[in-house]
């Protein structure tokens, strides 16, 4: 990169609070500026709305992303939950779902770690909130079909999975 595509890059990026907050205002998405280093949101997704929530902590230059699609699972179907969380983390790249043990919540998280300058880009930005959209999008079905269909977690995975590939 050249010194002046440096020097525009770094006009271009923000505290990442700062630089979501934007997103989210340019999208038309509710949100709240908790404090400098939290915001919470909410984004509608395919299948429903998401819980979205970043925090940032500058001791490790670390941005977690937390998306919540309110659900919750309950402690009879929580084995069919891990086995199904098992299956799905083994296909992600980026962030994974997790059950919540306050409140037994799904939820997806992603941490970035964003440098020494712990400056936060556009790009970063949408591909953070892209990913975990697209990816509770994707796998929502599953955990429906888990934990109300009375499916088992594969037969779940494959379900929800040619159906995603069936969606135009």
């Amino acid at each position: 990169m050249r010194p002046c595509e440096n020097q525009q890059r770094a006009a271009d990026d923000a505290a990442p609070v700062d630089m979501l907050a934007a997103l989210f205002e340019a999208r038309g998405w509710p949100f709240e500026v908790v404090s400098g280093d939290e915001l919470t949101g909410e984004v509608q997704g395919s299948w429903t709305k998401y819980q979205m929530r970043a925090v940032w902590r500058a001791e490790d230059s670390v941005l977690q992303f937390i998306a919540l699609p309110d659900i919750r699972v309950s402690s009879e179907k929580r084995g069919d939950a891990h086995e199904l969380l098992c299956l799905i983390n083994e296909q992600m790249w980026l962030g994974h779902f997790d059950i919540w043990s306050n409140g037994d919540m799904l939820l997806y998280r992603h941490g970035a770690m964003l440098g020494d300058d712990g400056m936060l880009s556009l790009k970063q930005a949408q591909a953070m909130v892209e990913t975990a959209l697209d990816d509770c999008d994707r796998f929502y079905p599953a955990f429906q079909f888990v934990l109300w269909g009375d499916k088992s977690p594969r037969d779940a995975l494959d379900s929800a999975l040619v159906d995603a590939a069936g969606e135009a």
